[in-house]
């Protein structure tokens, strides 16, 4: 049950940002949070996996800050408007839930 953090932008990834939308492929977020891509979509659809995304004003004009719930993980990604992400970070509690405060934005 120990705490881990990550803070590397996986090799190659890329988010697809669109007008007013974001994809992100399974891969990528299973990759994050130790899943098969077939798992992410499926936990999606049952609730099981939250998200949220900020878009970036002032100094971060042009990122996005994407995060993803599941149990007691917490994966953030940092994008750039032309997709490709930045960082990563990966903040996982084990069995024990995230606290309320890493479920905020900026949090």
């Amino acid at each position: 049950m120990s705490d881990r953090l990550t803070d590397t932008a996986p090799a190659q990834a890329t988010v697809e940002i669109g007008e007013g939308a974001i994809a992100i492929d399974a891969t990528v977020i299973g990759r994050g949070l130790g899943l098969a891509p077939q798992e992410v979509q499926r936990l999606m659809r049952d609730g099981a996996i939250t998200g949220i995304c900020e878009e970036g004003v002032g100094d971060d004009a042009g990122r996005h800050r994407v995060t993803f719930f599941h149990k007691g993980q917490r994966l953030r990604l940092i994008v750039e408007d032309s997709g490709r992400v930045l960082q990563h970070s990966l903040i996982d509690f084990g069995d024990r839930p995230l606290p309320d405060r890493l479920h905020r934005s900026g949090g």
